[in-house]
């Protein structure tokens, strides 16, 4: 691959240009009207106009991508995350049109994007399911009877659902139809599909996944498992590397799960099996994300691996370089998602000018940040609102926190409301408990979300749940060769 095109935009289009940029290869951007002046544009060697700004005329245009594909010469396509990034119609066009997807075979995409199949092949393959309901008669009643024998409480899912989408949690049978009616507008408005399956609701769990990773050659490895319990609206917020209490033997028996998971559908490429956790480490197949995942830094951070260097190389047809006992795991890392928000309304998106912007300095191997907008740039309203990720590392144990730590950037704007509400990751632990917050969400990690009022009087300032993480006492610097981005 000596040209590749990034079709997606924001900081996930910054990071796959730096390290294309890095291996000598030439990049190529893609842009809406709403993106012409944004800093994947500016950084990539080519930039061609897809469309308008809203995204089903230009970042879902799988046509364009493919023709700007054949007049840039591209060989190959990095979707990134979100919009094409798991189409399985795109991966075919891709490949029907001589272009490489950088992503796992169509065939795989498909198998693990409909929950209830999925499901049924990794029960086949010897992966641990949740008890439930995977099958085709979806009749309320009928769907009833069988969450009577799984038991309440039980969760109700969307089979073609992602990012919390079309999920509900049905306490009691006395809430369950208008539950399932509820899962299933939402199912329907987001996927095109209102089939549901249920499950047995795990009271009080952990979000843990592992990074797995396939070449085409059969060969699998893990790298080590993620920690995404902390959440809001069933969207991940803080993540972190390796998933803090697991003992060695669960986390050999996940890992190994996850490439069992893997090799069922002939996987290639970088990969996330997600599995939820009891509180005696017992784990079961949630689903597989088949592309790379937001929080993928924090696992690139303690073990010394660019996974998209490596999703190119294994796409070029290059085996995987290392065997399962040469992946390392060192130290502990941190991601906290920065997003353009209204916290006092609810954390709800909002747009305006960034007029400032002070990011901490990058220290290799120990502070991390993968951003996509500048001082100067604009956050419009067409696109997901998190704009930039600060990720850190240190040697030994969780890196620290310190609720006194200085900010590490500030803006303004035009749409942002002078006071707000801070999100500090923090020890649930009452003793541990800042003074002036109060618990937002926690989980059975031993995190939890404390949030601050800020005074009437006081700048805002971005992200304050990043800030808490990385400033302050920065960690010792670990050897790395990895290349800082945004």
């Amino acid at each position: 691959i000596s040209k590749l095109l990034v079709a997606n935009r924001g900081e996930i289009a910054c990071r796959v240009i730096r390290t294309a940029q890095r291996l000598g290869i030439e990049t190529v951007s893609v842009y809406s009207d709403a993106d012409r002046n944004a800093l994947h544009v500016r950084l990539a060697s080519e930039a061609f106009r897809i469309g308008p700004a809203p995204a089903s005329q230009s970042y879902l245009r799988a046509d364009r991508l493919i023709d700007v594909a054949k007049r840039s010469g591209a060989q190959a396509i990095h979707p990134g995350y979100g919009f094409l990034s798991e189409n399985t119609e795109f991966a075919e066009l891709c490949a029907s049109s001589g272009v490489t997807f950088i992503g796992p075979p169509a065939n795989a995409i498909r198998d693990m994007g409909i929950k209830n199949t999925s499901k049924e092949i990794m029960e086949r393959a010897g992966v641990p399911v949740i008890a439930g309901y995977h099958g085709n008669n979806q009749e309320p009643q009928f769907l009833l009877e069988q969450a009577r024998k799984i038991g309440f409480p039980v969760m109700i899912k969307a089979i073609r659902g992602g990012g919390g989408k079309g999920m509900r949690i049905a306490r009691s049978e006395a809430e369950f139809h208008t539950q399932l009616d509820s899962a299933r507008r939402e199912a329907l408005k987001s996927f095109g599909n209102d089939d549901v399956l249920l499950e047995q609701c795990i009271e009080q769990p952990r979000h843990v996944e592992v990074q797995v990773f396939g070449d085409q050659y059969g060969n699998y490895l893990y790298f080590f498992e993620r920690d995404c319990s902390v959440q809001r609206r069933h969207q991940k917020v803080i993540e972190e590397a390796p998933a803090p209490g697991i003992s060695p033997e669960t986390r050999v028996q996940l890992g190994e799960a996850a490439c069992r998971a893997a090799a069922a559908v002939g996987y290639v490429g970088a990969g996330t099996v997600e599995f939820i956790m009891d509180a005696k480490e017992k784990f079961f197949f949630m689903e597989m994300n088949t592309r790379l995942q937001v929080e993928h830094p924090v696992s690139e951070m303690v073990t010394g691996v660019d996974l998209v260097e490596l999703q190119i190389r294994v796409a070029e047809g290059q085996p995987l370089p290392m065997r399962q006992d040469q992946v390392r795991l060192s130290g502990h890392a941190f991601e906290a998602r920065i997003y353009a928000e209204d916290t006092p309304a609810g954390f709800l998106p909002t747009a305006g000018r960034v007029s400032h912007l002070c990011a901490p300095a990058a220290e290799a191997g120990a502070v991390r940040v993968d951003s996509g907008v500048r001082s100067g740039d604009d956050i419009g309203v067409f696109y997901d609102p998190m704009i930039a990720k600060l990720i850190v590392w240190a040697p030994t144990g969780r890196p620290p926190c310190s609720a006194s730590a200085p900010p590490c950037a500030t803006t303004r704007s035009a749409a942002r409301p002078p006071t707000g509400t801070s999100c500090w990751p923090w020890p649930a632990t009452p003793s541990s408990r800042p003074a002036g917050c109060t618990p937002a969400s926690s989980s059975s990690t031993g995190t939890a979300c404390w949030l601050r009022r800020r005074p009437a009087h006081a700048s805002w300032r971005w992200p304050p749940s990043a800030s808490s993480c990385c400033v302050g006492r920065r960690p010792a610097r670990r050897p790395s060769d990895w290349p800082t981005s945004g």
